[in-house]
């Protein structure tokens, strides 16, 4: 069954707006349109239940059980359980908090292994590891099409590495990673793995059980949702880990890694993720039993169309021989995030393209290791133009005309 474009943005009030009228959206890995059931929610807990959660009366009631709904309805689409789901202000200090764990836990001389592929947010945090006398290996991207060759990580890899860290897909490169199969090595070789999702996670909701990774973050932000960053750690791995948090919430896997308190409201609104989720699903007829094979179902959705969408841009993009295209040209071996080395600053050419109703950007997208090895100055940028699956194929017609006109 093919994806019912105007169902979908039915679903997304941002396409109502007189403001936005003649726009077409194309930084969605910047951060995407919320979708009406996290409006709706967002709206309705800010009206009727700002209050401290939990309490015995009506409101504050009503609160903490939304806010236990989009814990349990979003783990069990991705197929893990409750409480091994955490909500953070954002992946950036979720990811941060989890490096000051491992720091304490690992001991000098052990490794950890991080690519030149991540945004800075999977990165940084781990690198900064080697103050505490921890190795720093590095899984380095072919210079020339930006791809991780697992065969490379498999020379890292010893009985000394705890951890490997990488991106599902990378924000300016694109292409999808082999989860499954990188997970499977590491596992073999004794390390945990944590996967940065936030890139991947818009273009469908990831079953993480069967994947196998033991983190797993992601943005709910990007992800049709509020600004919070969500942060799978399953249970073998939190056990190992010193607590973060309150120490009187050290028995509670879902705040162990969260020092700060949760942004109530915002993780309320969360279950309208899950919401959207199943709308799709039964407005589609897809399967009705776990949550986890609708997540699927959805997700399958979501991919074709996009799938769809991406290939003509990229037929288009190989054509030309101004541009430099990032990642795969094959549709169905990356995410729709195509970031362009234009030879030169790409910031002015994203506000020529905004004059044509096109919102793009231009920049290094915190990616800057991997453009850095891409050959590419980060100073100068690329032109990214991402879209997920609320995008309309007239939309990536105008796309390619305005980009016919500015370059």
């Amino acid at each position: 069954m093919s994806l019912d474009i105007d169902f979908v943005r039915a679903q997304f009030p941002a396409f109502e707006q007189p403001a936005l009228a003649g726009q077409a959206f194309f930084e969605n890995a910047g951060g995407s349109y919320p979708c009406r059931q996290v409006v709706e929610r967002l709206h309705r807990f800010y009206l009727e239940r700002k209050v401290q959660p939990y309490g015995p009366y009506a409101a504050s009631r009503l609160g903490g059980e939304e806010m236990d709904e989009a814990r349990r309805r979003l783990a069990a689409l991705m197929g893990v359980e409750t409480q091994e789901l955490s909500f953070g202000p954002s992946t950036t200090q979720n990811t941060y908090v989890l490096a000051q764990a491992f720091r304490q836990w690992m001991k000098p001389g052990e490794a950890i292994i991080v690519t030149n592929q991540d945004h800075e947010a999977n990165s940084g945090p781990w690198r900064r590891l080697a103050e505490a006398g921890i190795e720093v290996r590095e899984w380095k991207i072919d210079p020339r099409s930006g791809r991780l060759d697992p065969l490379d990580l498999d020379e890292l890899l010893d009985e000394n590495v705890r951890l490997v860290c990488f991106p599902h897909c990378s924000n300016v490169v694109g292409e999808i990673n082999p989860v499954i199969e990188i997970t499977a090595m590491a596992h073999a070789a004794g390390a945990f793995v944590c996967v940065d999702g936030v890139s991947y996670a818009p273009h469908g909701i990831p079953n993480v059980g069967q994947m196998g990774p033991d983190i797993y973050l992601f943005s709910a932000y990007k992800t049709y949702g509020p600004h919070q960053g969500l942060m799978v750690i399953r249970k073998a791995l939190t056990g190992l880990l010193p607590n973060q948090a309150h120490e009187f919430n050290g028995g509670w896997l879902e705040k162990r890694f969260v020092p700060a308190g949760p942004d109530h409201a915002q993780v309320a609104a969360c279950a309208g993720m899950a919401d959207y989720v199943e709308t799709l699903r039964a407005h589609h007829g897809g399967p009705d039993g776990r949550p986890a094979d609708a997540g699927q179902f959805v997700h399958d959705l979501m991919r074709d169309h996009e799938v769809k969408l991406l290939q003509p841009l990229l037929d288009a993009l190989a054509e030309r021989n101004d541009v430099r295209l990032l990642g795969p040209t094959r549709a169905e071996d990356r995410a729709p995030t195509v970031a362009l080395d234009l030879g030169r600053p790409a910031a002015p050419v994203a506000a020529e393209l905004a004059e044509l109703g096109i919102n793009c950007g231009g920049g290094d997208f915190y990616a800057v290791r991997p453009l850095r090895a891409l050959g590419i100055d980060p100073d100068q940028g690329v032109l990214r133009l991402s879209f997920v699956h609320y995008s309309h194929p007239d939309e990536i017609d105008r796309l390619i005309g305005a980009l016919d006109k500015v370059l």
